[in-house]
């Protein structure tokens, strides 16, 4: 029964700024948080194919061929079909949040030649596939009208004449057989029901304006970028996934889209990503400064001092928020959803909300540092917030946490955890030297303190490397940030004997494990799980970091063969290539996106010294 499901990476994705929908090969949207990433979901199919509900658009075709890309350098998609009767395409986009403030998903279908009959159907299922809904006509509109008056409902729009259906226990559909010609289209559009909202007198017109308002939109974004390096194409698609996940309304950027995409088939780990994690919200940052793209780096840095109001209050910063600053996220597990090919549980909130997880100072510090230097000065207020925050860290650094893996098995002693807090120490001072703003003189004696603690507490002299956590003997990928943030050379020997460590016990082929589940410390969890991509890219820069830019390359380019036909990646790979976990991931887009900028720099930098190498 599982073979039915599309595997995650069979997805595209589109986005309005306020959420993102997943579309796969077959035509079918299968996953959609609705109007806004943290939302429930209305079509979850992804994760059970008869309860989760979905809008599919399929053709009556004979062994179709399927194929689907984005428009260049846009995040309008097209989904075509080809056999020998003819050739169809759905052409799937959401208008953006900044140019129409609707949100509204549109698919325009057209015959590009021959004759060929088409079949939708839209099948919504509310609150996580919890809520019934009613169906009632406004002409030939349809509304989903959810039961509970706490949720959302829908309407359709079409040019051609819809169906409805009341279905089984209230759970409605609206459908459709047509035919086209080819040069034929038929519209269709899905938007949040809204009173007062004005009606779409002439649906072809609309949907005309905002496909080339919404193409035209991408194209100027994507044109703005500072890179034209070797990857282009890549990093363009990376950044447009990257700003596909962030909130234009807030600010804020989400983990990945999705929840419980599991990172092994049928085991347990499975969780919920549409938040914002202040660490990989930072780290997005930088890549996107890295591209020169300040203004979503002033939007997220406004994000944090507006909206999360705990930024002042010493000790409270928390790891994850909601998209709109606030902390509502307890966990719980949807029991009637049976999972992504059966991999259970579901969840949706993240119980890690409220670990301790002592990394995220520094990831917000180092945001905050390369924004102030390369985007606009911070506020003396907003330094103020940060000040408290790290005198605080001044007198808590040496706690145990759960780390940036989030283990669930007990708090330890992390060399990552330890790092990221010489970081936030490191660049406060760096930051308040060049402004100037005033800091504490203690800073400095810290973060020394933390420095010699590392070398002091995390090497292992016997196994000649720096070890995840205090007392251990077993590597951990993260350790792989420690030349990125600056803390070692990359050439240090130390170093290169720490990183032969990780690749004898992490590296399989050219793909990273974060760490070993049996041998690391215990994340008081079940089951296996796949490579971290985002590891492999960190690998990648250390190895160009590190002179051996040959390897470094070959192993960044194998890593682009495991990206799905849209260059999209999940969070992780299995034994196969499948991806698994959240889809899209930021974590892996700004891993890619460092390593390439790092590669080119590196390659760059060799050639300017071969062609300055004096003639003998």
């Amino acid at each position: 029964m599982s073979a039915d499901y599309q595997p995650i990476e069979n997805y595209g994705v589109i986005g309005d700024l306020n959420t993102v929908a997943l579309v796969g090969l077959d035509g079918s949207i299968d996953f959609l948080c609705f109007p806004y990433f943290d939302s429930p979901s209305v079509f979850s199919k992804l994760l059970d194919k008869e309860k989760g509900g979905s809008f599919s658009i399929c053709p009556r075709l004979e062994c179709p061929k399927h194929k689907q890309l984005y428009l260049p350098d846009t995040n309008v998609l097209l989904t075509r079909f080809l056999s020998s009767e003819g050739v169809g395409e759905i052409t799937d986009f959401m208008p953006v949040e900044e140019l129409y403030k609707g949100h509204i998903l549109v698919r325009r279908v057209t015959c590009v030649r021959g004759e060929i009959k088409f079949s939708m159907q839209c099948a919504p299922r509310f609150n996580y596939a919890r809520s019934k809904h009613q169906i009632e006509r406004q002409d030939n509109d349809v509304l989903f009208i959810c039961d509970d008056s706490a949720h959302i409902s829908l309407r359709m729009k079409s040019n051609i004449p819809l169906e409805t259906e009341d279905g089984d226990n209230q759970q409605g559909i609206a459908w459709a057989e047509f035919t086209l010609k080819g040069g034929e289209r038929a519209d269709f559009i899905l938007e949040l029901a809204e009173e007062n909202k004005p009606s779409k007198t002439n649906l072809q017109d609309f949907v005309d304006k905002n496909l080339y308002e919404t193409l035209n939109y991408w194209k100027n974004w994507i044109a703005q970028s500072a890179y034209n390096g070797r990857w282009q194409d890549i990093v363009n698609r990376s950044a447009l996934v990257l700003k596909l996940m962030t909130s234009y309304q807030h600010g804020s950027l989400v983990a990945a889209p999705t929840f419980s995409l599991p990172e092994w088939l049928g085991g347990g780990r499975n969780w919920d990503y549409r938040y914002t994690w202040i660490r990989d919200a930072s780290f997005a940052i930088y890549s996107l400064i890295s591209l020169g793209y300040t203004r979503e780096a002033s939007d997220f840095i406004n994000w944090v001092e507006k909206k999360c109001q705990d930024i002042g209050n010493a000790g409270y910063l928390g790891l994850m928020y909601k998209i709109d600053g606030s902390v509502e996220l307890e966990e719980e597990t949807l029991d009637h959803l049976e999972g992504y090919r059966r991999s259970s549980p579901v969840r949706i909130g993240n119980g890690a909300y409220n670990q301790l997880q002592l990394d995220i100072y520094g990831e917000l510090m180092d945001a905050v540092y390369l924004y102030n230097k390369y985007g606009e000065p911070i506020s003396y207020d907003f330094w103020q917030a940060l000040v408290h925050q790290i005198n605080w860290l001044c007198e808590n650094w040496n706690q145990p946490d759960e780390g940036i893996w989030e283990v669930r098995g007990g708090r330890k002693h992390f060399l990552y955890s330890r790092m990221m807090c010489w970081v936030a120490v490191d660049r406060a001072i760096r930051l308040g030297e060049t402004r100037p703003f005033p800091y504490p003189d203690h800073w400095r004696k810290v973060r020394d303190e933390i420095y010699n603690s590392i070398w002091r507490d995390f090497w292992n002299d016997k196994r000649k490397c720096f070890v995840q956590y205090i007392g251990s003997d077993t590597v951990d990928a993260a350790t792989l940030l420690m030349p990125l943030i600056r803390f070692i050379s990359a050439r240090d020997p130390k170093w290169l004997s720490t990183m032969d460590a990780i690749e004898k016990e992490l590296v399989s082929d050219s793909l990273v494990y974060r760490y070993r589940p049996e041998t690391a410390a215990d994340d008081g969890l079940t089951g296996e799980e796949g490579t971290f991509s985002m590891c492999t890219f960190w690998y990648v820069e250390c190895l160009s970091r590190a002179g051996e830019l040959q390897k470094a390359r070959l192993y960044f380019e194998k890593m682009l063969g495991y990206a799905n036909h849209l260059g999209l990646y999940a969070e992780q790979l299995g034994y196969t290539g499948e991806h698994l976990g959240n889809f899209p991931q930021a974590f892996t887009h700004l891993g890619l996106i460092s390593a390439a900028l790092n590669l080119d720099k590196q390659f760059n930098d060799q050639r300017n010294k071969d062609i300055k190498q004096p003639e003998i």
